[in-house]
């Protein structure tokens, strides 16, 4: 196990639920219908409400001992540099002379390969997230994404954080893309891949994240800043809505690639320090478990109108790939409008006003999902339309990534103790 109960911030003991649990229960349960009959819900798992429950106090505590590590002063024993974490990331522990105690205990933790990972699986899972091309960035963004700021919490630590919001708005989305393609490349998430190392990156900044915020953080009402539930919440975003939102613009995915994309995300969830509890491989039990997560939750807070607003403004600071600098206006206005018609589709005319969004007709939806039909349910079924998706998918994921980054490096942002 690597999550156990803690002391909150505020100085009060997470031994009872935050306030944020099951604060707005009978919002999510409106909101959460299709995914009711999807999980094959027939009742309210108590068990699994209070496991959720408890797991807004708990956090990554391999993370949080690295952290900790790195964030004392020059000097002090036991403490870990940068330069020691970048080393062991990029070579290995052995390359760290004298390592320290955490940054060891941290490696032998991501490095312990689980023995039920199926590397087969994960190249097929890999695969079907390539296939997914523009569909895979429309729903991680529209349903995951800005779909998850309905809710209070997690939006409210992106706000305080400067995550999501002015100007770094375009590269964090650039970012979680770049996340995204490492890890839907052939012969992803081997230990010391691309993928693998920018995911154990992406664990040790929640880890200094949650260390930074945690003391001057409201935990009686939020919980602690990154917790369990909230990153098994985040997981769900991934996997289980990934597949839902996809299905929904059209595209043919059978059990075989859902189950191989469940797993891909499963090690994901793994090496992220999420708890075993949280892990799964089955599409059905996800949609169970995103139910009561659903139940969960609070109400939308301020933050939530603040950040989905951030986001379609910043399709006007994409650049666009092989649209001249005098169209470059027109396609961003076409990206906005795109936006908000999936948006207002996928969402809801409630949730739309909520987060403070224009809507839409369901245009974009429309086209999108017919050509889906002819590119997964006509074409795709063919071992040559099979190989024009993933080329197809890989060209769309590179000039997505181009758009985001400008003339910057495409790479995730380095830690900050």
């Amino acid at each position: 196990m690597t999550a156990q109960q803690t002391e909150a911030g505020h100085g009060s003991p997470i031994g009872a639920y935050p306030q944020r649990y099951r604060a707005a229960e009978a919002r999510g349960v409106r909101l959460g219908r299709p995914l009711r009959l999807l999980g094959r819900v027939r009742h309210v798992d108590e068990e699994l409400m209070a496991r959720i429950g408890r797991g807004f106090g708990e956090r990554d505590e391999p993370g949080a001992r690295l952290a900790d590590a790195i964030r004392m002063r020059a000097g002090e024993p036991g403490r870990v540099t940068m330069g020691q974490f970048r080393t062991a990331l990029e070579q290995g522990i052995d390359a760290v002379p004298d390592a320290p105690e955490a940054l060891r205990a941290f490696f032998a933790e991501v490095g312990a390969t689980p023995a039920w990972v199926d590397w087969d699986l994960l190249d097929r899972g890999a695969r079907v997230s390539r296939r997914l091309g523009q569909n895979a960035a429309d729903v991680l963004t529209q349903l995951s994404l800005i779909g998850g700021y309905r809710f209070g919490g997690p939006p409210d630590l992106l706000v305080a954080t400067g995550g999501l919001v002015g100007d770094s708005t375009r590269r964090r989305l650039g970012e979680t893309q770049k996340w995204v393609v490492a890890i839907s490349q052939p012969g992803s998430l081997r230990p010391g891949s691309e993928a693998w190392r920018l995911t154990v990156h992406v664990r040790a900044m929640h880890a200094l994240v949650n260390s930074t915020f945690e003391p001057q953080w409201d935990s009686a009402r939020w919980g602690l800043p990154i917790n369990q539930s909230d990153q098994a919440s985040t997981l769900m975003l991934f996997d289980g809505v990934l597949i839902v939102g996809a299905r929904g613009l059209g595209v043919r995915i059978s059990r075989a690639e859902s189950r191989a994309l469940m797993h891909l995300w499963k090690y994901v969830g793994w090496l992220m320090g999420v708890d075993a509890d949280f892990l799964v491989d089955s599409e059905w039990e996800r949609h169970r478990q995103a139910y009561h997560v659903l139940l969960a939750q609070a109400d939308i807070s301020e933050a939530g109108p603040q950040l989905a607003q951030a986001i379609v403004q910043a399709q006007r600071e994409r650049r666009y790939p092989g649209w001249p600098r005098l169209l470059q206006g027109l396609r961003a206005t076409w990206e906005k409008e795109r936006l908000l018609s999936m948006l207002t589709t996928f969402l809801g005319p409630t949730s739309m006003r909520e987060l403070g969004l224009p809507l839409r007709p369901p245009w974009a939806h429309l086209y999108i999902a017919a050509l889906n039909t002819v590119r997964y349910r006509v074409v795709g079924r063919t071992r040559w339309g099979r190989r024009r998706l993933l080329a197809w998918g890989d060209s769309v994921s590179q000039r997505i990534l181009d758009s985001h980054f400008l003339d910057e490096t495409p790479e995730v942002s380095p830690l900050k103790p």
